[in-house]
């Protein structure tokens, strides 16, 4: 398991300790630097490792991400190439390497096809992260086509869950928007302002969902073509924050700034091929938006920022 701290990899080992995997190898950073090409091909030769979740990667939200894309790039091509290169070397049975939606073009269609993969531009804010993914899901299904091995991708839409990073700078939509209507709630805030008109639409995916679609696609899936994966459903933005509202219980005005961008007017996957193969997502949002919280406010990952800040 490579990732296994992370909101991906952490609910993956949940999931395969639930269903009773006991050999299950993980590394922390300190003790596998996945960028050194040396040091993971002797943690392969000495582990004997059969199967992969390549759920490692350098992630962070839109304006960290845009400002570092040199780091996003190299970064992510160097864990993804090492990993992958040292599983086919070391004769790994099977690996799962994670995509994500957000390196499809900024104006695919809707719902986005499997192969609307390279069919256009990349959202410039997106594009070293989006490159290096895309040379992971290549490279995997080049060793698949060249050497014959099984290894294969899924593309997740947007997942939030227990170990989201809920910094108040470097998070996604759903942790940095929790965070601010829970210290607007906990401030006695009278509004929280969004930036945009609320109308844009977005699919999210609660994260032990995804872990199960992992398992299946481990289990049942072994193709060089990548799988999306996703709920196959979109909620505007508006609704999104009304239901975090809901959740938090930020009694407040929601504000939305108009000035301030919507970006891609749509998002969300088609999701038949994984459908197909047995799997559906089981938590709604608002289930999956109720356990994301009670899960901050236990480990305290929302604890008040120095500065906080009150739009999202």
């Amino acid at each position: 398991m490579a990732g296994h701290r992370g909101l991906v990899g952490s609910s993956i080992v949940r999931r395969l300790g639930a269903y009773g995997f006991e050999n299950i190898v993980v590394r922390t950073r300190d003790e596998l630097d996945l960028l050194d090409q040396g040091a993971v091909r002797q943690f392969f030769a000495d582990e004997e490792i059969d199967f992969v979740f390549l759920c490692a990667a350098k992630v962070g939200g839109i304006l960290h991400n845009s400002l570092h894309q040199a780091d996003f790039i190299y970064e992510n091509l160097m864990i993804s190439a090492n990993i992958i290169e040292a599983s086919a070397r070391s004769g790994v049975k099977k690996l799962l390497n994670m995509g994500s939606s957000c390196i499809y073009p900024k104006l695919a269609p809707q719902p986005i096809p499997e192969s609307a993969l390279l069919s256009g531009p990349l959202e410039p804010t997106n594009e070293g992260y989006a490159v290096a993914k895309i040379a992971a899901l290549k490279m995997c299904e080049k060793f698949h086509k060249q050497y014959g091995k099984c290894f294969v991708s899924v593309m997740p839409t947007n997942m939030y869950g227990p170990n989201d990073n809920f910094h108040p700078d470097h998070s996604h939509v759903i942790p940095g928007m929790m965070r601010r209507f829970h210290e607007a709630t906990l401030l006695g805030a009278p509004s929280v302002t969004v930036w945009g008109s609320g109308s844009p639409r977005r699919e999210f995916l609660y994260v032990d969902d995804f872990a199960e679609a992992a398992l299946t696609v481990m289990e049942t899936y072994s193709e060089a073509e990548i799988v999306n994966v996703g709920t196959g459903e979109d909620v505007t933005i508006r609704e999104l924050a009304q239901t975090m509202a809901n959740v938090v219980g930020f009694k407040g005005e929601i504000i939305f700034d108009t000035s301030k961008p919507d970006g891609t007017p749509r998002k969300v996957l088609d999701v038949r091929k994984m459908k197909s193969l047995g799997w559906e997502p089981q938590i709604s949002l608002e289930i999956g938006l109720r356990l994301s919280y009670e899960w901050a406010l236990r480990t305290g990952a929302l604890a008040l920022s120095s500065s906080p800040q009150l739009t999202v």
